[in-house]
Order: C-alpha cells, then sequence, then structure tokens
C-alpha cells in the first residue's frame, strides 16, 4: 500500500483547501499532500504543500490527527497520515496542481470533495485524533464501509 499524505491549514474557524487541477482527485476540493518518496509523512506533508500551495512550513508544526487507509472496491490504494497546520509563512497561491480557497469550517464544500471526506474529515477538525478505513467504491463517487476510532498520536 503506498504511503500519502494530506495537510489541512487551519487559521481561527477557517479551512484551506485546494482544488484539484489535474491528475488524481482532479475538480475536487481536498487538502494539500501527495506520495511519500524517500522521506518520512511529515517531511512529505511541507514539500507537497508549498508545491501545491506555495506555504512554508516547518515539520514541528504539523499535528498529526488521522491515519486513514484508503481502498477501492475492497483493493488497497493508500495509508494516508492526516495533519493540521496552524503556523506557516507566506500567502497560498495557485498552482500547477492545485487552486487555494479558504472555507469556514461549518460550511464545507462536500458535495464536490471525496465521498468519505464528510464522514472523517469534521471528526478531526472537531478535535479527535482518529484512525480510519475507508472503502470507496470502483469509481471514488460512492463509500461502501467507513470505520473510525480513536486513536493516540504522539
Amino acid at each position: 500500500m503506498k504511503k500519502t499524505t494530506l495537510c489541512f491549514c487551519i487559521d481561527g474557524d477557517k479551512v484551506l483547501l485546494g482544488m484539484k487541477k489535474r491528475g488524481f482527485g482532479a475538480e475536487k476540493w481536498n487538502g494539500f499532500g501527495g506520495k511519500v518518496k524517500n522521506e518520512t509523512p511529515a517531511a512529505a506533508t511541507i514539500r507537497e504543500l508549498k508545491e501545491e500551495s506555495a506555504l512554508v512550513a516547518k515539520v514541528e508544526d504539523l499535528s498529526l490527527v488521522a491515519k486513514v487507509e484508503f481502498s477501492f472496491a475492497g483493493e488497497p490504494f493508500t495509508e494516508c497520515w492526516v495533519y493540521l497546520l496552524e503556523v506557516w509563512q507566506g500567502e497560498p497561491a495557485e498552482t500547477k496542481e492545485m487552486k487555494p480557497d479558504w472555507f469556514d469550517v461549518a460550511d464545507l464544500p462536500f458535495q464536490k470533495m471525496w465521498a468519505a471526506d464528510a464522514k472523517w474529515l469534521p471528526v478531526v477538525l472537531s478535535g479527535k485524533k482518529i484512525t480510519a478505513k475507508v472503502d470507496f467504491s470502483t469509481d471514488g463517487n460512492e463509500v461502501n464501509s467507513f470505520a473510525w476510532e480513536e486513536a493516540l498520536f504522539d
């Protein structure tokens, strides 16, 4: 199972999302992140955040809030480390991959996000740390199954 990351920048009651412009997940709002290469998940998160939004952050400012295993039609796809971030430098800027925008935490555009995001993202934005398993339909438009439990992360 490949390893990926997601990062959600938080400013008070606002969360920064990016509209994916190309590739896997195109036309969906999501956090910033991607594949873990020859690095830790936290280092990958910082690298991807800069590549996709132009924001600069430090590993020590990341807060690990979830580890989510995603599968499609029962086939394992990725294990994803999910981080929240409240400290960074710079202003979000559109890149080749993402177009960033701020949303109220209470009014996220779930209809334009991955189908499971409405199930797990509010849980972590409410302050819980979780492990979760999501199984999507083959096309990723429906959630076949979803389960989560609280977790302890350092």
